[in-house]
């Protein structure tokens, strides 16, 4: 999983992020609410583990943000010494999907952010989207009925752009999604976008892959063109 600590306690930040990492999980962190809701609603993460009280911006406010700013769901695990009946509905109230008080075992907590990732797993194999159906247990696409040859990671980059519709997702973004531990230069997922195109786009009268100069990849139905 890629998961997002959002915690202004330097040592319990280093404990959480030392054991998620040691379990496989690739964390990123951010020590203040500001910043935390800026990789938020700017990377994909699997989930969001958020502390109650933080500086510049609070867990609470956070959360309602992400909801109302985020274009897809990214489950959110509060973290807080606060343990009340209350403390927890406001939690709630304002996005949370689960709530751990402090202190807590870390085993816990890993456990707690996979049951999230599972809830959150599509159930539907097959996604469409216009002309374009993916099935993501078969790992093979369609476009107007015709199956589309894809390189297994060609297959990846069009699965993250179709769940990602209508945004767009940045070169970076891909890179991180496609090779987490270890990115290779620019060319390699430049190379695996031309060879989606030759399947996806050649054959067929208009384009579904589009490139944002600048900014990354987007897929567009014909009738959304301007």
């Amino acid at each position: 999983m890629r998961i997002l600590l959002i915690e202004d306690e330097p040592a319990l930040a280093r404990n959480i992020v030392d054991y998620l990492q040691l379990c496989g999980h690739q964390t990123d962190y951010a020590a203040d609410g500001q910043q935390g809701l800026q990789l938020a609603l700017q990377q994909h993460f699997d989930v969001i583990l958020l502390d109650l009280m933080l500086p510049r911006l609070d867990g609470l406010s956070l959360c309602r943000q992400l909801r109302q700013q985020a274009s897809r769901h990214t489950p959110v695990l509060m973290l807080t010494a606060r343990d009340t009946l209350d403390d927890k509905v406001q939690g709630f109230h304002a996005g949370a999907d689960d709530y751990l008080t402090k202190p807590f075992a870390l085993a816990e907590l890993g456990l707690r952010c996979q049951a999230l990732a599972r809830r959150t797993q599509p159930q539907d194999y097959c996604l469409s989207i216009g002309p374009l159906t993916l099935d993501r247990r078969a790992h093979q696409a369609w476009r107007d009925d015709q199956l589309l040859q894809l390189h297994p990671l060609g297959f990846q980059i069009l699965q993250l752009l179709a769940e990602a519709y209508p945004a767009l997702l940045s070169r970076q973004q891909l890179s991180e999604r496609l090779w987490p531990d270890d990115a290779p230069d620019s060319d390699a997922l430049r190379s695996h976008i031309y060879l989606l195109r030759q399947q996806l786009d050649k054959p067929f009268a208009n384009a579904l892959l589009h490139t944002v100069h600048g900014v990354g990849f987007v897929l567009r139905l014909p009738e959304t063109l301007p």
